[in-house]
């Protein structure tokens, strides 16, 4: 047998360059003489690159004065290193040296950041699980909302909360990338999962079911507690709310307000515990507080979002508060200067809704006495026999008019358009895509009126665009912005004109301007009223999250807030443990508002860009895009967009800006503003 060489083992395989590189075989044995031969077995540490100092006195005894072991030497930084290697002999630090050196240049494995390929792989990754978790919700829910019981309200919040953890897990995974150049879609996508869910918990499984128990727990107290007496046992119809609306009665209002924050202060100690949670995780993902994470979710640095609200609404004031200064007066008249004093707030139990953010039931305490009533398209429809599935079908004509492909077929078999005799269902419109993919449907409780034709007009759209987004990669399918997606159903909405309803055959002729104002003011009681609501809901959670309202201060803080923007004082006396804030069901399922203001903002500049592109020149409340291609290419265009861009690149696809701009809404209402300015004249406006 040939003599083996030196450079390799008893098998023949090359030996590790790092393996003792300094010393002969002679310097080796000597060395397993000595006793020293265990300073050549250094191993860096995973868990500590540092190096420390030895463990035990370098002469190999122990405190105790007994013998050692082998000398096993570790090492520090700086000075500690320093004394550890002065202590050794000469040849004994020539080989740590030597090892040292050797470790160094040829044994150490660098440890590599994540890369591009490692994104793309998980932006992949993410993208189907998502997809899936997305669709086993979507059907719990959807079975929820049409067959409300215990079992599938259960099996729906079970789903919801398995969305949400998985969510949450991608969301902080998501973070690993951030200092990585990245495609843009790739970027994109990772900004997307990091910022959802709004709301999230620290990475601690206890805090985590915590949360979700704690959110299930607020939203079954709002329900317990939501107002019925005008429809026992039907919280979940609108119907509940316009019965309540029809009372005059101070009294019967008086008592309504107050049944319907009865149990809201059991939800103070829930919602205190929530922000503590949803606090904590925000910090884990960058955040100051959980308040900036939701003002980071739109797209502009949160400073410069909160600066654009007030601009907005700067924009939108002076018209809000000749609509309060109306309503005020009406009240007055109906009740006494007393209860409704001029220059003051409105007791908020006159405003016929929870939130006083819906004043429609007020239209005939406001409404003119010497002009046209405009025209009743309840009576019309009626007249015209039209039923639910026909109104669907007006609807489904508008979008095929400006050159939309047909919904699938499926959406008619799945959709569910009246309430069902025979259980319990929600009623508010919602469009939906059941599997991310195809399955497009709305549920709606549709009645034969004209609020609801409208509303099926806004639910179809926002179908088609559910649909029109289908062919983008499962993180974009979604609005550009939860803003830009309810306007788009909103802006639809605005073409039902008394001019579309001739075109369509149920109006002979439509009303002369006269009767423009009624029309206005009935969408501004509706609309208008909200947008400062909205406000305040979002503007006191952010005070919350920051730590600038105590919990002690809680309900105060929210009627100071409530009276500064939209004018509405509390009713009666409050105590320390009450939680008003809790009557709202956004606060209660924590759900932000800031959406719901930039949507009706936004809704008005799509109406009036999609009207410049039909070609319509006249006063802009009165223009409908029914039957304008060019109209329908501009907002197809929007809705493929899905969220593959900023939503300010998708509102210029519409507007040609990417500016937001309340100048539409204050052109739509300028009849409505003129006559109010008329019917004002020598009240005391403002609080």
């Amino acid at each position: 047998m040939g003599r083996r060489r030196p450079d390799r083992g008893r098998d023949g395989r090359a030996r590790p360059a790092c393996r003792r590189p300094c010393l002969s075989g002679a310097a080796r044995n000597a060395q397993r003489r000595s006793g020293r031969h265990h300073l050549d077995r250094l191993r860096p540490r995973r868990h500590d690159r540092a190096a420390r100092l030895p463990r035990r006195p370098l002469d190999g005894r122990r405190r105790d004065g007994r013998r050692a072991g082998p000398l096993i030497v570790e090492v520090r930084h700086g000075h500690d290193f320093a004394r550890g290697v002065a202590a050794l002999t000469r040849p004994a630090a020539a080989a740590l040296a030597c090892a040292l050196a050797a470790l160094l240049a040829a044994c150490s494995t660098p440890v590599l950041g994540p890369t591009a390929g490692d994104a793309e792989d998980f932006v992949a990754d993410a993208e189907a699980r998502l997809l899936s978790s997305r669709q086993q919700s979507a059907r719990a829910d959807w079975v929820r909302q049409n067959f409300v019981t215990a079992d599938t309200t259960a099996l729906a919040a079970e789903a919801a909360a398995a969305l949400a953890v998985e969510t949450a897990a991608l969301a902080r995974e998501a973070t690993r990338f951030d200092r990585l150049d990245l495609p843009e879609a790739t970027a994109r996508k990772l900004a997307r999962l990091r910022g959802a869910p709004l709301t999230i918990a620290p990475n601690h499984p206890a805090q985590q079911r915590e949360l979700a128990d704690l959110q299930a727990g607020l939203e079954r107290t709002y329900r317990a507690s939501a107002n019925c007496a005008a429809a026992p046992g039907d919280c979940l119809d609108p119907a509940a709310s316009r019965a309540a609306a029809d009372l005059r009665d101070t009294d019967q209002l008086l008592d309504l307000w107050d049944e319907g924050r009865a149990l809201t202060p059991l939800m103070r100690r829930r919602h205190e515990r929530l922000v503590e949670i949803a606090n904590a995780g925000a910090v884990e993902m960058g955040h100051a507080d959980a308040g900036e994470r939701w003002r980071s979710a739109h797209g502009l640095p949160p400073d410069t979002l909160r600066g654009e609200l007030d601009r907005l609404w700067n924009q939108v004031r002076p018209l809000y508060e000749s609509l309060h200064c109306l309503v005020r007066g009406g009240l007055g008249a109906e009740y006494g200067t007393a209860i409704a004093p001029p220059g003051a707030a409105i007791p908020a139990h006159l405003l016929s809704d929870a939130g006083s953010a819906r004043w429609s039931g007020l239209y005939d305490l406001v409404a003119p006495r010497t002009r046209g009533r405009g025209y009743d398209l309840t009576r019309q429809l009626a007249r015209n026999r039209v039923d639910a599935p026909e109104m669907v079908r007006y609807a489904e004509r508008f979008f095929a008019s400006l050159g939309f492909d047909p919904l699938p077929a499926t959406f008619h078999e799945r959709s569910r358009f009246v309430r069902p005799a025979d259980r319990d269902v929600v009623c508010s419109p919602g469009a939906w895509n059941v599997d991310g993919e195809s399955d497009v449907r709305i549920r709606m409780c549709i009645t034969v009126d004209g609020d609801s034709f409208a509303a099926v007009h806004a639910a179809l759209a926002r179908a088609h665009y559910r649909w029109a987004y289908r062919a983008q990669d499962p993180l974009f399918r979604a609005g550009a912005s939860d803003a830009l997606f309810a306007a788009a159903g909103d802006a639809a909405a605005l073409s039902v004109t008394p001019g579309y309803v001739v075109e369509l055959g149920l109006l002979d002729t439509p009303p002369p301007p006269s009767g423009d104002v009624p029309l206005l003011l009935r969408r501004a009681l509706d609309e208008l009223a909200r947008l400062p609501f909205a406000l305040v809901a979002d503007r006191w959670r952010w005070q919350v999250f920051a730590g600038a309202v105590q919990p002690e201060r809680y309900n105060r803080a929210w009627w100071e807030l409530r009276e500064e923007v939209q004018g509405v004082g509390a009713p009666a006396p409050l105590a320390p443990a009450d939680f008003d804030p809790g009557t709202i069901p956004e606060v209660a399922a924590n759900a932000p508002l800031t959406d719901d203001f930039l949507a009706g903002i936004l809704r008005f500049q799509l109406h009036r860009a999609l009207c410049a592109a039909a070609g319509f020149d006249g006063p802009l409340h009165r223009c409908s895009v029914f039957g304008s291609r060019d109209a329908g290419a501009r907002l197809r265009t929007m809705m493929e967009m899905g969220a593959s861009r900023p939503w300010p690149e998708a509102l210029e696809a519409v507007t040609g800006t990417r500016a937001l701009d309340a100048s539409a809404l204050l052109a739509y209402y300028a009849p409505l503003a003129a006559w109010m300015d008329e019917r004002n004249a020598g009240r005391s406006c403002g609080w």
